[in-house]
C-alpha cells in the first residue's frame, strides 16, 4: 500500500482534518540510517510531521525544515519537506537504545530529551526564510508541535503521530492534524475534543488496516466528511547531486582543497540524508581548485 495524505473538512467546514499513512517512508528512513527501535519511532514521527506540513506548501521551490535539538541522547534531528510532501531526514545518533517505559512503549521523550528547542524554517521565496521556534514540552514530538501551533501560530490544533515497530521493522506509521476554523463554536470544540479522547493510537489503527477516511470519520464523529484538494503520495527522497557537493567543495577555498590533496589524495563525501557517497579523485580536486576564488 502506498503512503498517502488526505485532507478533509468536517462539521460544515468548521474543522480541517489532514491524515497521513507514512509507513513506507519511515521504513525507508529506518533502513537508510540503520535506526534502532526508539530512534525509528522518534525520527518516524518527525518525518511524518514534516510530510504533513510540507503538503501545505504552494510553490515547487518551497521547502520546510523541521529541527529538534535537545538534551536527549539523540541530540539533533532534521527533516526537510517539499510541496509534494516528500521528505528526507538526518539524525545525529541513530543507534541509541533505551529501556521501554513502564507501559511497554518506546521511550521517545527520553531519547529526544525534554530540554531543547523545536525550529520550523519555511523557505517560501522571500528574501529570508521565516523561522519559528518554541521550547520542547515533552520530547514526544506531537505534543511539542501542538504547543508550537498554539503559541507561535495561535491556531487551535490537535496532533497525533505514531510509529509501530517490530523485529522486522516498521509495521505502521502515520499521523493527523486537526485544526479548528475561526467560526467553530464551543460546542464544536467540545464535540471534537471528546472524539479525540476516545481515539486509539493512529499506528494501531493503521496496523488494523483502518483507512485514512475511517480515521478522519472517527475524529469528526458525524460521518459528514468533504475531501479537500488532491491526495498526495509522499516518499522518502533526497535531492543531493554531485554538482551540489562540488559547489560545497569550492566554497572551502583553494588552500583547503590543496590540503585535502596533500593529505588524502582524494575526497569521499557522504550525503547525511541518503548516505550516498560521492568520490572526488585527485584530478577532480585539481579542477575544482581552479574554480575557487
Amino acid at each position: 500500500m502506498e503512503d498517502k495524505i488526505i485532507s478533509f473538512l468536517a462539521l460544515d467546514g468548521k474543522v480541517n482534518i489532514k491524515c497521513i499513512n507514512s509507513t513506507n517512508l519511515v521504513e525507508e528512513a529506518r533502513k537508510i540510517h540503520d535506526l534502532s527501535p526508539v530512534t525509528t519511532a522518534a525520527m518516524g514521527r518527525l518525518l511524518t510531521m514534516g510530510s504533513l506540513m510540507g503538503s501545505n506548501l504552494k510553490e515547487d521551490d518551497d521547502k520546510i525544515t523541521l529541527q529538534i535539538k535537545a538534551n536527549g541522547p539523540i541530540d539533533t534531528m532534521i527533516v526537510v519537506s517539499n510541496k509534494d510532501a516528500n521528505v528526507r531526514g538526518y539524525i545525529k545518533n541513530p543507534s541509541i537504545d533505551l529501556p521501554l517505559k513502564s507501559n511497554g512503549k518506546l521511550d521517545v521523550g527520553s531519547a529526544v530529551g525534554r530540554d531543547g528547542m523545536l525550529y520550523i524554517i519555511r523557505d517560501i521565496g522571500l528574501k529570508e526564510p521565516y523561522i519559528g521556534l518554541t521550547p520542547l514540552v515533552s520530547g514526544e514530538i506531537a505534543e511539542d508541535f501542538t504547543e508550537y501551533f498554539a503559541k507561535s501560530e495561535q491556531v487551535p490544533t490537535a496532533i497525533a503521530l505514531g510509529v509501530l515497530v517490530d523485529k522486522n521493522g516498521v509495521k505502521s506509521a502515520g499521523g493527523y492534524i486537526v485544526q479548528l476554523m475561526p467560526d467553530a463554536t464551543e460546542e464544536d470544540i467540545s464535540f471534537i475534543e471528546k472524539n479525540l479522547k476516545k481515539m486509539p493510537p493512529i499506528s494501531k489503527l493503521l496496523d488494523q488496516n483502518k483507512s485514512l477516511e475511517d480515521i478522519a470519520g472517527m475524529i469528526s464523529g458525524d460521518g459528514m466528511l468533504f475531501m479537500v484538494g488532491d491526495d498526495l503520495y509522499p516518499k522518502y527522497t533526497c535531492d543531493c547531486k554531485r554538482s551540489r557537493i562540488q559547489n560545497g567543495l569550492i566554497s572551502l577555498g583553494a588552500k583547503e582543497i590543496q590540503d585535502i590533496i596533500d593529505t588524502d589524495g582524494q575526497a569521499e563525501i557522504e550525503c547525511k540524508f541518503c548516505k550516498k557517497k560521492y568520490l572526488f579523485k585527485k584530478e577532480d580536486l585539481e579542477k575544482i581548485k581552479t574554480k575557487c576564488k
